[in-house]
């Protein structure tokens, strides 16, 4: 796989090359296992996610990522990073400037503020098990002690401020994001365990409220043994939104 690790800042990045280009890339954002380092990623060591980057980079697909300070929560500085990446790659590669993204876990949480901040570079979005609300995350693992603890440790780095301040200053969008109406979005949920079915039912709840504001959004609900479908669907997503 032709592949080129690089530098920015404290972070390493990654692009990979697809054997025939069509000018369109995709930007990664991962979730908390997500990593970058100067040799290979997660996304290249885990076996389905690295059948995934070959599926999109056989489609040609120029693909994008960066390590994003680990575990970072949707922090300011990640979408800082994520930014900075994007500027980057329209500098040094001949792409289209408007990039798909595809964002998996905590990863929503900076698709989310880039969505904000810079919508007109984001020809769509593509989500998979996505954690929309900080808040709602918190309250999911308060049942499960150790990672509730590490979870709060993990926030407090990120945020650089206690927990019980940064749940005070988060806005009140944070219980119900609202999604941007100039961006086609897909969320993919797989169905696994417990936790699982709850975050469902608070996507249950986000879909009405984007429903009745006509958002342009769809929802797949999926069961684990059909995850190896996701790279078609995703395909054939990007695909729909390539009018240039």
């Amino acid at each position: 796989m032709k592949s080129r690790n690089f530098r920015l800042d404290t972070e390493w990045n990654i692009i990979h090359y697809p054997e025939k280009p069509q000018g369109f890339g995709i930007l990664i954002i991962g979730d908390e296992r997500h990593f970058v380092d100067e040799n290979t990623s997660f996304w290249l060591q885990n076996e389905g996610k690295k059948i995934l980057i070959n599926n999109l980079r056989e489609a040609g697909y120029t693909i994008f990522y960066s390590n994003l300070f680990g575990r970072n929560w949707g922090s300011d500085n990640a979408a800082k990073m994520t930014k900075r990446l994007y500027e980057y790659v329209m500098r040094m590669e001949i792409l289209n400037e408007k990039v798909h993204i595809i964002a998996e876990g905590m990863g929503a949480l900076v698709a989310l503020k880039l969505l904000e901040e810079m919508k007109s570079s984001i020809r769509s979005c593509f989500l998979i098990n996505p954690i929309f609300s900080l808040k709602h995350h918190l309250e999911l693992e308060k049942d499960r002690k150790f990672f509730y603890k590490r979870l709060v440790k993990e926030l407090e780095q990120s945020y650089e401020m206690k927990v019980q301040e940064l749940m005070s200053k988060l806005k009140e969008t944070d219980d119900y994001p609202c999604i941007s109406t100039a961006v086609p979005m897909k969320i993919i949920h797989v169905l696994a365990g417990n936790r699982g079915y709850k975050q469902s039912r608070f996507l249950n709840e986000l879909s009405a409220k984007w429903e009745d504001a006509k958002k342009p959004f769809s929802v797949c609900y999926m069961v684990p043994e059909k995850k190896q479908q996701i790279s078609q669907q995703m395909i054939r997503f990007f695909k729909a939104h390539e009018d240039i």
